[in-house]
């Protein structure tokens, strides 16, 4: 029975992810190591929760006031203690999400759920920096997190049947589906988006075609909400580099090298909606 959950990191799909769970009522501890992440993770929440139920067109759980009441920001892992289940949301980075893990494993009971929100890293590697390689499982959530219907869950090698049971519950208690697929890197969705995404951008860089004609194709022509190029902008370009990093380390198949592009706007720090810039320009007022 899951009481309290723990959402780590309050960048754009942590702050979702927060957001849905307390929307559902269950009190969320939500830790990052910026008190100004945390600061404009509510900021984003409170917004949010006033305009989604305009946007989406349905009726809001909670006011935000009782959504924000729900959340509790901190930069200590230790509150941690208390939680029944976390969902960790940290950057595509190896490295940092290693150390991450043997910190968590310290730092949460021995009955606590680690839920893996990754794009691109097995879970079954990441279950391994931790004594509990049975209560690790994958939830990979899409953007934005309160609104889209469907979680992909990622079962490791050691992953438990309970683990698996407790996650599906309680992820329709907050009103998702889910789909159950298999530990390889990027799993279903990411293996393919990330590889549409890339080559949309290698057709920029090679001058085929524009970011506006690109996105438009695929919108009037496939029935897409959404193009590639719009996408990449919406998950972060850093993201995407990340994740095509991992699966071309993972797989070794070149067909995963990032553009060159890519690599450039985001050494420039357009990284997308979350900047202002990214292949389109968004005004954040």
């Amino acid at each position: 029975m899951i009481q309290a959950v723990g959402v780590v990191g309050a960048g754009t799909i942590g702050t979702g992810v927060a957001h849905a769970f307390a929307e559902a009522g269950y009190p969320v501890t939500l830790i990052d190591i910026s008190e100004a992440a945390l600061k404009t993770a509510r900021e984003t929440i409170a917004g949010n929760a006033r305009l989604l139920p305009v946007v989406v067109g349905r009726p809001a759980k909670r006011t935000p006031d009782e959504i924000l009441a729900l959340i509790t920001p901190t930069t200590d892992l230790g509150d941690l203690r208390g939680v029944d289940y976390v969902v960790e949301n940290v950057t595509e980075k190896w490295a940092v999400k290693k150390d991450l893990y043997r910190s968590l494993d310290r730092a949460c009971g021995p009955e606590c759920v680690l839920a893996v929100n990754t794009s691109a890293i097995p879970i079954t590697r990441l279950a391994g920096c931790t004594g509990r390689p049975d209560k690790v499982i994958g939830n990979h959530f899409m953007n934005p997190v309160p609104v889209m219907p469907l979680v992909e869950i990622i079962r490791g090698v050691h992953t438990s049947d309970a683990t698996l049971e407790l996650s599906r519950g309680l992820l329709a208690d907050i009103g998702k589906e889910t789909v159950l697929v298999g530990d390889s890197s990027g799993f279903v969705t990411n293996r393919v988006l990330m590889l549409t995404i890339n080559e949309a951008i290698f057709l920029l860089h090679e001058r085929v075609s524009s970011p506006k004609d690109i996105d438009r194709l695929f919108k009037k022509c496939f029935g897409h909400r959404m193009g590639p190029m719009e996408t990449a902008d919406l998950i972060g370009l850093d993201t995407v580099l990340y994740s095509l990093e991992v699966l071309l380390e993972e797989f070794q198949d070149p067909k995963y090298r990032p553009c060159p592009l890519l690599r450039r706007y985001v050494d420039a720090g357009h990284l997308g909606r979350k900047t202002g810039r990214g292949f389109h320009v968004y005004d954040h007022d």
